[in-house]
């Protein structure tokens, strides 16, 4: 699976996100710790995940699943890329260095190995931020991760707006960055990040407080690597919220909770399912 993962990158098909959340890794504090584990309990409505399995697809830096841990679950981290699996056995060493595989396991696997993710149980919580829209394959991935839920479980999704044309023009962008050298990709990086935060960086200093717009996310990562993330998030796909949720009542889930956006980010979604009869 890794050197698939590699060979995919290489070709330009595929970002590196393991490299840039190596480097949010160095910079990660107890404070975005605590935020990742406040935004877990704030979109899952729980105080905490005691007595919980939780399936991290996608871990990235390992920062969701180390909240998840932290909050008392059960996880299991999986990671297409070797590196955020590295970034996310690092978090495991670092804070909890006595977890065995029984309490976090964290595997190179991908959200499209039907096989292997049959091998697995089924889980209280499926988390999955920002990670199916970029497998190269969003609908069968969606539809492997509502496979994971147990019965009267919960899936926590995050999904890349559809804006149609804009979407479109953003996809083309990115394989462009994916294909440049370094020089171009730094340029477009500081082009972007400018774009993107200039106006609340105007507004913030018209409050006296400058610095607002680089406020951590939900997900936790800085401003710069978001605006790196961002660039080089490919392969891309997107959806309309409005098809994610037929997608999966037709599957047996209740939304719960809906936080939509208009711009090019995510949209979050958390489903419930109905029964105890998911086998």
């Amino acid at each position: 699976m890794g050197s698939t993962a590699t060979a995919e990158i290489e070709r330009g098909e595929r970002f590196e996100f393991g490299q840039n959340w190596q480097r949010y890794v160095k910079i990660l504090s107890p404070e975005r710790i605590a935020e990742a584990e406040q935004s877990l309990c704030m979109m899952l409505r729980v105080s905490d995940l005691s007595g919980k399995s939780f399936l991290d697809i996608g871990s990235g830096s390992g920062l969701f699943s180390l909240a998840a841990r932290r909050l008392g679950a059960r996880v299991v981290s999986i990671d297409y890329d070797p590196l955020s699996v590295a970034c996310t056995k690092e978090l495991r060493q670092r804070y909890l260095p006595e977890d065995t595989d029984r309490v976090w396991s964290i595997c190179v696997a991908s959200a499209l190995d039907e096989v292997y993710l049959k091998s697995l149980p089924k889980f209280d919580i499926v988390y999955s931020w920002g990670v199916l829209h970029h497998t190269g394959d969003l609908w069968r991935a969606l539809e492997n991760a509502s496979n994971m839920v147990a019965g009267r479980g919960t899936l926590f999704i995050s999904l890349y707006n559809d804006q149609g044309g804009k979407s479109r023009r953003w996809r083309a962008v990115k394989r462009t960055y994916l294909h440049s050298p370094s020089a171009i990709r730094f340029i477009m990086c500081i082009v972007s990040f400018v774009c993107a935060y200039w106006k609340g960086v105007v507004k913030g200093m018209l409050r006296g407080r400058p610095l607002d717009p680089f406020r951590q996310y939900g997900r936790g990562m800085s401003a710069w690597r978001d605006t790196v993330d961002w660039l080089g998030g490919y392969p891309f796909e997107v959806s309309k919220p409005g098809d994610v949720l037929e997608f999966l009542r037709k599957r047996g889930f209740t939304l719960t909770h809906l936080a939509t956006t208009n711009e090019s980010g995510c949209n979050e979604f958390v489903f419930e399912t109905a029964t105890d009869t998911r086998a």
